[in-house]
């Protein structure tokens, strides 16, 4: 019973992994630019009554397993998120926007999303070790696919 949320007219357990990444899956998001995104995402989730349940900002790309409210869209939520963060990115660090490969992309386009039913323990413990993971695999000189 724990699981579940509650709005003003509903009663919902409607968790979501969310993987997106830079434009051109770039290895930006390291250090003062990680946190800003990481403090980003965590305010407009307060705005949309999003749960954060995990979050890891990878050089490359971001893990979000949160729960939406039925109201929002993944899209919506999603789409809010990259826009807030790549206009305090741009605001922060103008010179991202001078660079021919960026204009006004900070992000790529899609994303993966997948619903969390009986897995949510597996796919908590596998985005607060994703960041070992990838320090193993760069340090053996091994790339992964995101969504291999």
């Amino acid at each position: 019973m724990g699981k579940y949320r509650r709005s003003s007219h509903s009663f919902y357990y409607c968790v979501y992994h969310i993987v997106w990444t830079p434009k051109y899956r770039y290895c930006i998001l390291r250090e003062v630019i990680a946190d800003m995104v990481e403090d980003k995402i965590r305010t407009v989730c307060s705005w949309k009554e999003v749960e954060v349940l995990e979050l890891n900002v990878q050089p490359d790309h971001v893990h979000l397993m949160c729960s939406i409210p039925p109201k929002c869209s993944v899209a919506e939520v999603l789409g809010t998120i990259k826009g807030k963060t790549a206009i305090n990115m741009f605001k922060a660090f103008p010179s991202l926007k001078k660079k021919p490969y960026w204009g006004n992309h900070f992000w790529s386009r899609g994303y993966f999303v997948s619903t969390i039913g009986l897995d949510e323990d597996k796919i908590r413990r596998y985005i607060k070790y994703q960041e070992d993971q990838d320090k193993q695999e760069e340090a053996d000189g091994r790339q992964t696919d995101l969504f291999n």
